[in-house]
């Protein structure tokens, strides 16, 4: 062959990163090292990969072409290197994860996960579904598990487990005591809401798709915890995962809003890119959330250690 394994390695991180100082960083290269690489791979095959946009160096249609095939190409490179070092382990693995999913399952899994494989090395990267998706895409992660939908057509999905969105308040909120609230009155209520591209977001916007009026946001926050406190605080209503609110409610810190005329369920997904190699690491990562909600409806069934 013509080319080497570190070549395509430059590739693929100019690739990602759209450019050849930040790639060179990411491999520990010289910049002058990663650049004659990637110069060199395109001198011997007479071709252009990249094309320069501005500062940015963006793959044009050749490029698009390749870099599946050489990410595949990479790991399965990675997976012999480590069986002829006789390494105990899996590979290593990049895993996206939305904000539910991450602060709530995933950190379970992963330690389960280096318990089996000690010599593994796994990567976390916690994100609102947009981003998970955009990562996908972009070879930057091997697996995604997320809480919205996908429509990309270079994206594979895999349903996992059933999830439940819930509207909640404080104690002390005039709601607290209502039984059943309408989707009217519940637009007119402050709202603590989880920011655009969002899976939370998405979910209770399509279950209210149907109605004329408009959430009144308050506020808008990233995390999950962080609508929690603010709720809990009485600054208005919000919705997440009744995975998320279990031991909240157990301890009468928040209590459940009745909302019969929102339908808030949703599926938890696994993702990966359509031309990605499953890794063995990849394929045991996605046994043990199988084995995780075996025998199991939703995802609030699923055991988490108490929090007091």
């Amino acid at each position: 062959m013509r080319y080497t394994l570190r070549q395509l390695e430059v590739f693929v991180a100019v690739a990602q990163h759209e450019s050849v100082s930040r790639a060179a960083r990411a491999l520990a290269l010289s910049q002058s090292a990663a650049s004659t690489a990637l110069a060199e791979l395109e001198r011997q095959f007479d071709c252009q990969l990249l094309d320069r946009i501005g500062k940015r160096l963006k793959l044009n249609a050749l490029g698009f072409q390749i870099l599946p095939k050489a990410v595949a190409l990479l790991d399965r490179g990675e997976e012999i290197e480590e069986l002829l070092r006789g390494q105990r382990g899996v590979g290593s693995l990049d895993v996206g994860a939305t904000l539910t999913i991450g602060n709530y399952l995933a950190t379970l899994l992963i330690s389960d996960f280096m318990q089996r494989h000690p010599g593994s090395r796994v990567r976390l990267h916690v994100r609102n579904t947009a981003a998970i998706v955009e990562r996908i895409v972009s070879h930057e992660l091997d697996l995604g598990l997320i809480e919205g939908d996908c429509q990309h057509e270079d994206v594979v999905m895999q349903p996992w487990v059933e999830d439940e969105l819930t509207v909640f308040c404080s104690p002390r909120h005039p709601l607290a005591k209502v039984r059943e609230v309408s989707t009217d009155n519940l637009l007119r209520e402050a709202w603590i809401m989880r920011e655009q591209g969002s899976g939370t977001r998405l979910t209770l916007e399509q279950a209210t798709r149907h109605r004329r009026g408009r959430f009144n946001i308050l506020l808008e926050l990233e995390h999950t915890e962080g609508i929690k406190r603010a709720v809990e605080s009485g600054l208005g209503i919000g919705c997440v995962s009744h995975l998320a609110l279990r031991d909240a409610f157990r301890r009468g810190s928040l209590v459940p809003i009745a909302t019969p005329q929102l339908d808030l369920r949703r599926q938890f997904t696994f993702i990966w890119h359509r031309h990605k190699y499953l890794t063995t690491g990849m394929r045991e990562f996605l046994r043990l959330c199988q084995q995780m909600t075996e025998g199991i409806q939703r995802s609030d069934e699923i055991e988490l250690p108490y929090v007091p």
